[in-house]
């Protein structure tokens, strides 16, 4: 089975607020059985730097079993609720990819 990856590139804009998505955030990951890979490290920016994407943009990678328990984990109650806080704090994108098979 391929493995799925959650990709996001985020701008806090209040992170007063945005601190209660973490928390929110990582249980629902855990609850369908994902793990982050990267959550916010060092980002060296090597190509594509523009207005939308440079070095501050905070950097997430979840890793998921599969497609569909990362499309499950994105459309649960359990993330909306984490989602609401990210969307209203912060700007980016967020995409889910399928990986290779192993």
């Amino acid at each position: 089975m391929k493995k799925a990856y959650v990709v996001a590139e985020v701008r806090v804009h209040n992170p007063g607020p945005y601190e209660g998505y973490r928390s929110l955030a990582t249980e629902s990951v855990a609850r369908f059985g994902g793990r982050f890979l990267v959550r916010g490290g060092t980002r060296d920016q090597r190509e594509g730097e523009d207005a939308q994407h440079d070095a501050s943009l905070r950097t997430v990678i979840v890793e998921f079993p599969s497609l569909a328990q990362a499309q499950a984990w994105y459309e649960s109650p359990e993330y909306r609720q984490a989602k609401d806080i990210r969307v209203a704090n912060s700007s980016g994108r967020l995409f889910i990819v399928e990986g290779v098979e192993a």
